[in-house]
């Protein structure tokens, strides 16, 4: 059976050669110019369908978050119980718990002493802000300076002046001003030979440094950010001593406030003047700016605290 199926195999082979090297004189003369005919479409394209205007309307308006009150509830929705009865629990079955600022400091410091980690280390803050304002407006992205009540900083910041004014110049040396001068401090920034933190300059100088924008970036100095102004003396002292902070990502704000082996009272002094700072940037007729406050130390866990513990609260009117 094998020998036969390979016989046929060898017989259909030839056939096939054969036809081939007959079949290949005829097409010799065909010119490779020829145009290619291609085959004709012999049916018609699907027709778009057109979107109804209610569809369209409908995927416009945006669904509205679902709001659950559980104020009457014996129990949170979704969750087991309002708070833990055992000291070990599962944190996704009851609700996070929101401590009060001073409560949260205090913790802060209890970790500490348990986890033996430094007792010098950074505490920081994290906030979510509401941007919103009416008509569809929104908070633009600021930069502050503030002046803590209890600096953590050893050192003072260091700060440059721009100022053509010789008398300015030298009220601002013997004021702690690194350097104080007027363009010819820009080749020694462009060449890496002079740095500050903090950048000053008065308005007339301002069109003879713009060389010094893509170096600075974020430090040239902008009337928005208080850097730039007649009174030297006082800008210098605003930035040498004073803390910076600004929003990230068009609503979050993350800085240090304090040191955790600084006072309880004095991280709290802190943490109020940054707070109070922060909700001078929106009016305070629209809510609440502050939607969210984290406080947690460089070796802690994060710690939810209300804000508005923190911020002093209005005075109530008098009733007539």
């Amino acid at each position: 059976m094998a020998t036969c199926t390979r016989v046929l195999l060898k017989a259909l082979a030839g056939c096939q050669r054969q036809l081939l090297g007959a079949g290949g004189s005829s097409y010799t003369n065909i010119p490779k110019t020829l145009p290619r005919i291609l085959p004709a479409r012999t049916f018609a394209a699907v027709k778009a369908k057109k979107k109804d205007k209610k569809e369209e309307a409908d995927k416009g308006v945006k669904k509205e978050k679902r709001v659950i009150d559980d104020k009457d509830r014996h129990k949170p929705f979704g969750k087991t119980a309002w708070a833990p009865v055992d000291d070990v629990y599962i944190q996704r079955f009851y609700p996070r718990t929101v401590h009060d600022a001073a409560d949260a400091i205090d913790l802060l410091k209890s970790f500490q002493v348990l986890d033996f980690a430094p007792h010098n280390q950074q505490v920081y803050i994290d906030l979510l802000l509401d941007m919103k304002l009416e008509k569809k407006k929104k908070v633009d992205a600021f930069v502050s300076t503030v002046h803590l009540p209890h600096s953590f900083k050893k050192e003072h910041n260091t700060v440059i002046v721009f100022t053509e004014d010789a008398n300015q110049a030298k009220d601002a040396q013997e004021n702690g001003a690194t350097f104080a001068g007027g363009v010819e401090l820009i080749d020694g920034i462009l060449d890496d030979k002079i740095s500050a933190d903090f950048y000053v300059a008065v308005p007339d100088i301002l069109p003879k440094i713009v060389s010094l924008k893509n170096k600075l970036r974020k430090k040239f100095p902008k009337s928005n950010r208080g850097s730039v102004g007649v009174n030297v003396l006082k800008m210098l002292k605003t930035f040498k001593t004073g803390h910076e902070f600004m929003v990230e990502n068009n609503c979050y704000i993350r800085t240090q406030i304090a040191t955790l082996d600084m006072p309880k009272e004095h991280i709290f002094a802190n943490l109020q003047t940054i707070l109070m700072d922060v909700c001078s940037h929106r009016p305070a007729i629209l809510g609440p700016f502050i939607e969210r406050a984290i406080i947690t130390s460089h070796t802690s866990e994060a710690l939810w605290f209300k804000s508005d513990s923190v911020l002093p609260k209005p005075a109530e009117e008098k009733k007539e």
